[in-house]
């Protein structure tokens, strides 16, 4: 946290947090153009923020692209905003606002397993590692446009929309989100009001980049193609922290979170 409060001092990085709030996963060349500062500058200053855990990076061939990750700043809001009024939270007021008054559309976070990228990409792809920390068996071959089954909570969701979009081994994987059936919400206890509005919505993806640090592996997710408002968006942002954390846990434990 005192990395995040010293990275939020600067009043140009909190304007990076603020751009990238207001559209995500943009490239260095893309930042400069709406910031009145040089490139080097910028560079400096994303440096910061990321090693602060505010922003998290990920590839997409060669280009290297940023997203703002809350998890620091929800948990200066919990720590700081809910236990004091918003008038003794005023060091934190604009950032708050240009958070709530402008809905994220993806959802990155990054964390670091001491593990190897060969045993991760087990732990992601073989149904006797998923089913241990998420309670989701995959049924697929991992060949890019291969189509998947879920099985979750004894429901089994096939689609023709759910398929593997990236498959490198031990380095990228994605995929698109499974569908949402009336067997799947009554496996995992959704009513029929929130089901029917993630039916609405449209169908996202979830990318998986695995990158050896040391004796660790760098795991970012980034879940995005969200639709304004979303609730699956509201679902997820709340679900995968816990998720990753018992996945970190299952690898460096052998045994995943309750």
């Amino acid at each position: 946290m005192d990395e995040a409060f010293k990275a939020l001092a600067d009043p140009g990085r909190r304007r990076l947090l603020d751009v990238l709030n207001e559209r995500n996963g943009q490239t260095l060349r893309e930042l400069c153009a709406g910031m009145d500062m040089t490139r080097q500058s910028v560079s400096k200053h994303l440096a910061v923020l990321e090693a602060a855990g505010l922003v998290t990076t990920t590839w997409r061939g060669r280009e290297k692209l940023h997203y703002l990750d809350a998890a620091p700043i929800n948990a200066i809001a919990e720590r700081w905003m809910t236990r004091y009024d918003r008038q003794r939270a005023g060091a934190l007021a604009d950032l708050k606002r240009a958070l709530e008054s402008t809905p994220m559309h993806e959802f990155a976070y990054t964390t670091y397993i001491n593990t190897t990228p060969e045993k991760l990409w087990q732990a992601l792809t073989e149904p006797a590692f998923t089913r241990q920390y998420w309670g989701v068996g995959f049924e697929t071959d991992w060949e890019k446009g291969s189509p998947m089954t879920w099985s979750e909570n004894g429901a089994k969701t096939t689609d023709p929309g759910q398929v593997v979009l990236e498959s490198d081994p031990y380095r990228r994987l994605s995929y698109t989100w499974h569908t949402f059936t009336p067997e799947w919400a009554e496996g995992a206890g959704v009513d029929g009001g929130t089901l029917a509005k993630l039916q609405r919505e449209s169908r996202t993806k979830v990318t998986f980049t695995l990158e050896p640090h040391g004796e660790m592996v760098k795991l970012t997710v980034v879940h995005d193609g969200f639709d304004p408002g979303s609730t699956v968006l509201a679902m997820c942002s709340q679900g995968w922290p816990a998720l990753l954390s018992s996945l970190k846990t299952l690898l460096e434990t052998g045994v995943p979170l309750p």
